[in-house]
């Protein structure tokens, strides 16, 4: 048996359906939105990934990092001279060199110091390497940064005698030979004043010594005798593969 429909009945269930359709079907204003977030949740950890990463690397060096204090050397601790004196050294292994941050403060200000590795901390010193030059600002602070091999292997070393220039002759002569020897590791640090004269000035002896490019420095400033003579901070820092 059929039954008869009016085309009103016909409209209304057609109706119906069409709005059942629509309410199942997202719009595309709600996929919009839903785009948008599923975009922002994904940058948002990208980001944060990134940032991690980033501070993961930052921080690595620094915890890798040998920081020390240089102090006052016997001969201006004895003459009572350069009082507030001091140094912070922070190195970092990079593989194939290392890179060795000096700081200092409480030194004379506009003045010029060597900077050399070496053997011993005091006099004699030993076998001695000569880095570079700092320079003290106004307030008597300065910093410097070098580069090279500075670790538990680093040494000098002379498997024989050989003829060597002469390109200072005077106040302190170069030698003209050098003498032989086996490996010799230096693991301190040692800071000289430029000159006989600005060492006077801050009130130091006015004593000539060999450590600047032209060999007429002052007397030492600071240098790591807070450590022992056999171990020098270099030896802590270890060779990074």
């Amino acid at each position: 048996m059929e039954i008869a429909t009016s085309p009103d009945t016909s409209k209304s269930v057609t109706n119906l359906k069409a709005k059942a359709h629509e309410s199942l079907a997202p719009s595309s204003s709600t996929i919009f939105r839903k785009l948008k977030w599923a975009y922002f949740v994904g940058a948002s950890a990208l980001i944060s990934t990134a940032l991690i990463g980033t501070a993961a690397h930052a921080q690595t060096p620094e915890k890798q990092a040998l920081k020390f204090d240089m102090v006052r050397s016997a001969g201006v601790v004895k003459a009572g001279c350069v009082v507030e004196a001091s140094a912070k050294v922070r190195i970092v292994s990079r593989g194939p060199v290392e890179i060795m941050d000096v700081k200092v403060k409480g030194l004379p200000p506009k003045t010029n110091f060597d900077f050399f590795v070496i053997q011993v901390p005091n006099a004699p010193f030993g076998l001695s390497w000569y880095q570079g030059d700092i320079e003290t600002n106004e307030e008597g602070e300065g910093f410097q940064r070098f580069v090279g091999r500075f670790n538990e292997e680093t040494f000098i070393v002379a498997p024989g005698s050989a003829p060597a220039p002469l390109v200072h002759s005077s106040p302190i002569p170069d030698a003209t030979m050098n003498p032989p020897t086996g490996p010799v590791h230096t693991f301190h640090l040692g800071l000289w004043f430029n000159s006989p004269e600005d060492a006077a000035k801050a009130g130091c002896p006015n004593t000539l010594t060999p450590f600047n490019g032209e060999h007429n420095a002052g007397i030492q400033v600071l240098n790591t005798s807070n450590f022992a003579d056999g171990e020098g901070p270099l030896i802590q820092v270890k060779p990074k593969p």
